[in-house]
């Protein structure tokens, strides 16, 4: 099996080779190949995954190459995660509607609709090129707006592109603890789409209802991290724990306060950061990596634990991210082991009131053929109206950035229920387009 990771100098690569020294045997997993445009970047990452093979005891072969047509020649599975912009695109994506008293954030409401308006036509290019050298490969995306990315690439790879995220799963984990059960004995009712869903249910072998006695506890819903955001007076309200970007939703107001309040937002914390690792050219790189990661994990989503008033740092399982997600699909299709995960994939008719190749974040059985996903049913009337008026904004945002159509990236941001006016939408796009010299040739 040959396996392309594009996007190869990424930061969280050495999470993924990590992972894959522990399943290459079985996998009979020959060689990996790592495509970046820069090749700085490969070259740090090469010397961690060095780091990481000699204390494991094993190698796993990998090469690095700029060359996308040779990362890709041949592959049975492709990896992707890139990020179109770099973190300096990140900053503008967080700070231009910020500006305007709107939620400034990499993947939800304006800063998300810029990312995908960068990001959709270099991912739709990259699907073109595995279509022609790699007909048979697995596109497994990790790349954000990854519910967004995951669609537009569909409309070249069909079902073989599969959208991945780990705040699902890792929410599933959560709950699981909290219930004092193993994940694995357990079926979580998750609909949605991606950093956009609920957890509506959780049952155990004997098909009992394990969420309304969690919801009743207010001790066992504060030991977990939705659960301090969310409050559970609120969890009870709507007889379900959202993932935790719905926060940006429900809570807009006071996530934008405390964003503002911040000396540094996200984005300008993680570009400077990961400029000082990849700065470094000498010294233990697996060490520097490790302790710029632990620095990286421990401030996700502080903007929104600010405003929630909770002081902890993020509940992350450092053996379980989206490296875990990746590799449990790449083993569900390799080995046909019909698993259950919860992943990106064209809706069929698992939510009834989307059509049947909308991308949404369900259950799926994962095997052979790639992910089917479960009926999900009835949801309750606000989560149906969010997850359709957010589809509406998707799709056009798709036809936006394919197109380069000034007038439906507009629309895009309009319809978002962060924006608040179709005025507020057109300064958020102009101001954009001042500050991305590639938005400007793309929206000319």
């Amino acid at each position: 099996m040959r396996l392309t990771i594009v996007g190869g100098g990424g930061f969280r690569v050495p999470l993924v080779y990590g992972a894959l020294l522990e399943k290459a045997q079985r996998l009979h997993l020959e060689e990996v190949v790592l495509h970046d445009i820069d090749e700085t970047r490969l070259a740090r990452i090469a010397a961690v995954l060095d780091g990481l093979a000699a204390e494991h005891g094993t190698r796993l072969p990998f090469r690095t190459t700029t060359d996308l047509d040779d990362a890709i020649e041949g592959a049975d599975f492709v990896f992707c995660a890139i990020r179109v912009g770099q973190l300096e695109g990140r900053v503008v994506d967080e700070d231009v509607p910020l500006g305007l008293g709107v939620l400034g954030q990499e993947t939800t409401g304006p800063g998300g609709i810029c990312f995908a308006l960068r990001t959709i036509p270099v991912m739709v290019r990259l699907a073109e090129a595995i279509a022609a050298r790699a007909p048979g490969a697995w596109l497994i995306n990790f790349t954000n707006p990854a519910g967004m990315v995951t669609e537009a690439v569909q409309q070249v790879l069909g079902d073989r592109a599969v959208g991945i995220c780990d705040s699902p799963s890792g929410l599933c984990r959560r709950v699981a603890e909290a219930v004092g059960r193993p994940p694995g004995d357990l079926w979580f009712d998750y609909f949605g789409l991606n950093h956009l869903g609920w957890l509506k249910g959780v049952r155990d072998a004997g098909n009992r209802p394990l969420l309304d006695g969690l919801l009743a506890d207010d001790a066992r819903l504060t030991t977990f991290e939705e659960g301090r955001l969310f409050g559970p007076e609120w969890l009870r309200s709507l007889q379900m724990i959202p993932n935790e970007y719905l926060y940006y939703f429900y809570y807009a107001a006071d996530t934008v306060n405390a964003i503002r309040q911040s000396q540094t937002p996200r984005g300008a914390f993680l570009l400077s950061q990961q400029r000082a690792f990849y700065a470094q050219t000498e010294g233990d790189a697996l060490a520097a990596w490790r302790a710029t990661r632990h620095d990286r994990e421990r401030t996700y989503m502080a903007e929104a634990r600010e405003a929630a008033g909770d002081a902890g740092d993020h509940d992350g399982d450092a053996n379980a991210g989206y490296e875990s997600e990746a590799m449990a699909v790449l083993e569900a299709i390799a080995l046909n082991q019909r698993k259950v995960l919860i992943l990106n994939a064209a809706n069929r008719s698992s939510l009834p009131f989307l059509d049947a190749r909308a991308v949404v974040e369900v259950p799926c059985v994962v095997g052979r053929a790639g992910p089917v996903p479960v009926a999900i049913g009835e949801v309750p009337p606000h989560a149906r109206a969010l997850v359709e008026m957010m589809k509406d904004v998707e799709r056009t945002t798709i036809d936006a950035a394919l197109l380069g159509s000034r007038e439906l990236a507009i629309k895009a941001l309009a319809l978002h229920p962060l924006v608040p006016s179709v005025t507020t939408a057109r300064e958020i796009f102009d101001g954009y387009r001042r500050r991305l010299p590639a938005l400007q040739e793309a929206f000319a």
